[in-house]
C-alpha cells in the first residue's frame, strides 16, 4: 500500500503529498524502497530530501552501502552536515567503514571538528572486534547523585543518547563502579543515593574483545547492553542490541558459506559480481576437487576387483551418499551446540560416547532395511547383500565419528569449526567407506577374487 502511494505521487509530482505520506511512514519501510527503487537515482534522492532530518538519519543508517554513496553524492556539504549531526555515532562508524576514501575524506570534512579524532580512534579498532560496534552515547551517572537528580540528567539528554534502558555509574575518571535500570530508579525514593542501589556485579568487554565472545555474552544473559571497557577499566561505550542483531546475522551467514565452502563474503548476493562470487567458490571447489583424486585412486587401485565384480560398482553411490549425509548430519549439529557454547573442546569423549551410540543404531537400522532390500527386491544373493549392508552400518558409525570430532579438532586448532563441514566431511568418508568396502569384498569372496 505504502510504495503503491508513493510511486502515485511521484507520477503527479505532488511533492508537498509525498512528504506528508514519507513523514508519517516507518524508517525501515522507507530505506526499504528506495533500496527496492535505488536504480531510479533521482527519484531516490528526491524521497530523501524530502525527510525530516530526523526521520532521514533513521533512513539513511537502515540503507546498504552502495544506496548511502549514492545520497551522499547527491546532496551538498549543509545538508551532509545536517545528516551527520542526526546520526548516533555507532551508526556513523558503521557508515565509514563501509564506504571509500573519498567519501570518509568529504565526510570528516563536513563533521564537527571536536570529533574527527575520536572517529579516527573508533575506525582504527580492528574489524570484528567490540571497540568497532560500539557507540559513545551512553547514559553516565555519579555514585554521589541522588535519584531526583539522575531522572532530571535524563530527561534533559535522553534524545541525544540511543538508549536510556541502562545507566552506567562511573568515578571522576570515568572508571566503571556500577550499573543501574531506569526501572529501578523510576522505583526508588528521590532522595536515594545511587551508590546504595546500583547494580556493582556488571558485565562488560573490553575494546580488543572479538565480537563473538560479545555475542556469547547477550545470549546467555540476555542482555540488550553491554558495556565496553579498556586495560584500566574505564568506561569506553555500549554495545546495544539493535548492533548485535547484525553481528549474530553475519556471523550466521558466514558460518553457512563455510559449511558449504565458499569463502565468507559479507556483500549481498544480488549486489555481488559474478567475478567476485566465482572467486569465492573456486578455491575451496579445487581444494575438494584435489582431495577427491583420493577417492578415485582407491577406485583405480582396486579396478580389477571391480572388473571381476562389476555387481561391487552399483553400490559404491549409494554408500558414498549414505556416508556424506551421516557425517554432515553429525558436524552441523556440533558446530551449531559450539555455537551457543553447549559444546567445548574437553567435551570430545562425551560427544564420541553420544555420537557412537547414535550411529549404531542409525548404522543397524539402514544397514537392516538395505539387506532387505538387496535379497528380496534386488534379488541379490546373501554375501552381496550382507557385504553392502555391513559396509553400510560401518559407513555411518565412521561417517558420524568423523563429522562428531572433526570440528572439534578444528576449534583446538584455532580454525573456525564450520569449514569441517558438509564437503570437506564428505570427502574424507568417502576415503574411507570405499577402503572398508573392498577389502570385505575381498574377505567375503576371496575365493572369487584372485
Amino acid at each position: 500500500m505504502f510504495q503503491t502511494k508513493v510511486k502515485e505521487l511521484l507520477l503527479k509530482k505532488d511533492l508537498k503529498g509525498l512528504k506528508e505520506v514519507l513523514n508519517l511512514e516507518t524508517p525501515v519501510n522507507i530505506a526499504e524502497y528506495i533500496e527496492v527503487n535505488s536504480d531510479n537515482e533521482k527519484d531516490m534522492v528526491i524521497l530523501f530530501r524530502l525527510l525530516h532530518k530526523e526521520l532521514a538519519a533513521e533512513v539513511f543508517a537502515n540503507l546498504d552501502a552502495d544506496e548511502q554513496i549514492k545520497i551522499v553524492g547527491s546532496i551538498n556539504d549543509d545538508k551532509l552536515q545536517s545528516l551527520l549531526e542526526e546520526l548516533y555515532f555507532d551508526d556513523m562508524i558503521d557508515f565509514l567503514e563501509e564506504m571509500p576514501s573519498n567519501v570518509v575524506k568529504r565526510v570528516l570534512e563536513n563533521y564537527k571538528h571536536e570529533n574527527r579524532s575520536l572517529i579516527n580512534q573508533f575506525l582504527s579498532y580492528e574489524e570484528d572486534s567490540a571497540g568497532s560496534l560500539m557507540t559513545i552515547e551512553y547514559l553516565s551517572l555519579k555514585s554521589s547523585q541522588t535519584v531526583k537528580e539522575s531522572l532530571e540528567q535524563i530527561r534533559k539528554n535522553a534524545e541525544e543518547l540511543e538508549t536510556i534502558d541502562v545507566a552506567y555509574v562511573i568515578d571522576k575518571n570515568k572508571k566503571l563502579e556500577g550499573e543501574i535500570t531506569l526501572k529501578k530508579l523510576l522505583s526508588s525514593n528521590d532522595d536515594e543515593i545511587i551508590e546504595n542501589i546500583m547494580d556493582k556485579n556488571i558485565l562488560s568487554v573490553k575494546t580488543s574483545t572479538n565480537q563473538e565472545e560479545a555475542v556469547k555474552l547477550f545470549k546467555k544473559y540476555d542482555l540488550t547492553v553491554l558495556p565496553v571497557i579498556d586495560k584500566e577499566n574505564i568506561l569506553i561505550g555500549i554495545i546495544t542490541i539493535d548492533d548485535m542483531v547484525d553481528v549474530i546475522e553475519e556471523e550466521n551467514t558466514e558460518d553457512f558459506q563455510k559449511m558449504a565452502a565458499m569463502a565468507p563474503s559479507k556483500e549481498e548476493y544480488l549486489g555481488t559480481s559474478v567475478l567476485h562470487l566465482a572467486k569465492n567458490r573456486l578455491t575451496w571447489l579445487l581444494v575438494l576437487m584435489v582431495s577427491a583424486t583420493f577417492t578415485g585412486s582407491i577406485i583405480s587401485k582396486y579396478e580389477e576387483v571391480i572388473e571381476q565384480m562389476v555387481v561391487l560398482a552399483a553400490a559404491i553411490p549409494m554408500l558414498m551418499d549414505t556416508g556424506g549425509n551421516a557425517g554432515s548430519q553429525s558436524s552441523t549439529l556440533i558446530i551449531r551446540g559450539m555455537a551457543l557454547g553447549e559444546i567445548k573442546i574437553g567435551d570430545y569423549l562425551k560427544v564420541v560416547w553420544k555420537e557412537l551410540r547414535v550411529s549404531l543404531i542409525v548404522g543397524l537400522g539402514l544397514g537392516l532395511v538395505n539387506f532387505l532390500r538387496m535379497k528380496l527386491i534386488l534379488k541379490q544373493d546373501l554375501k552381496m547383500s550382507m557385504l553392502v549392508s555391513i559396509t553400510l552400518g560401518i559407513t555411518v558409525i565412521i561417517a558420524k565419528l568423523v563429522g562428531g570430532l572433526l570440528p572439534i579438532g578444528a576449534k583446538k586448532l584455532k580454525l573456525d569449526p564450520a569449514i569441517m563441514a558438509g564437503p570437506l566431511v564428505t570427502t574424507i568418508v568417502d576415503a574411507l567407506a570405499l577402503v572398508i568396502y573392498f577389502y570385505l569384498a575381498m574377505f567375503l569372496y576371496s575365493d572369487v577374487l584372485r
